[in-house]
């Protein structure tokens, strides 16, 4: 992985209490992760890192924006970003054994261990923030903002298919009334 030392926190030497960071992400940050779907990523990414003496609470606030084509008429267009996340992390003796536990919030780290790095967790989180439809939001004339002529074209093909019939299924027409 390209240096993502920027995304470790050094927490032994940190005070009990709350500490705030905040990323930058832009669409270097997944160059290691692979092709994504989207593009032109201006993300922020707020942490509050709540230490305790044995546990750290972790509220992630995503906010930004990024370029996502539209499932309806293919066209890009520019997705607003919001979502909070929380994670928890516990010191232990035993990480391995217990990381297999399913809940995906809490993640276990050795005693050892000085340092947290939240790289993967901001990944994730960003891509959480997208939704699983991308649908161009309706204008402020309360329109949609898809392109009208795909629309257009869309409108017409299910006009067509409505029309037509498909023969196969015309045997099973005698039980819809039953």
């Amino acid at each position: 992985m390209k240096s993502l030392r920027e995304f470790d926190i050094a927490f032994v030497g940190l005070k009990p209490g709350v500490h705030t960071y905040q990323y930058q992400i832009t669409d270097s940050f997944f160059e290691d992760y692979g092709p994504q779907d989207f593009s032109n990523c201006d993300a922020t990414v707020k942490l509050q890192f709540d230490k305790k003496s044995n546990f750290f609470l972790l509220k992630f606030e995503v906010g930004g924006t990024v370029n996502v084509l539209c499932d309806r008429c293919g066209e890009p267009f520019q997705l607003q970003l919001w979502d909070d996340f929380d994670q928890v992390v516990k010191l232990v003796e035993n990480p391995d054994e217990l990381n297999t536990d399913e809940d995906p919030d809490v993640t276990y780290i050795s005693k050892t261990e000085s340092h947290l790095n939240v790289a993967d967790w901001i990944y994730e989180f960003i891509n959480l923030s997208i939704p699983m439809q991308r649908i161009h939001p309706d204008g402020p004339d309360g329109k949609s903002g898809c392109n009208p002529k795909v629309l257009e074209m869309l409108d017409k093909m299910n006009q067509q298919n409505a029309a037509q019939s498909n023969p196969i299924w015309k045997g099973l027409d005698k039980f819809k009334d039953n």
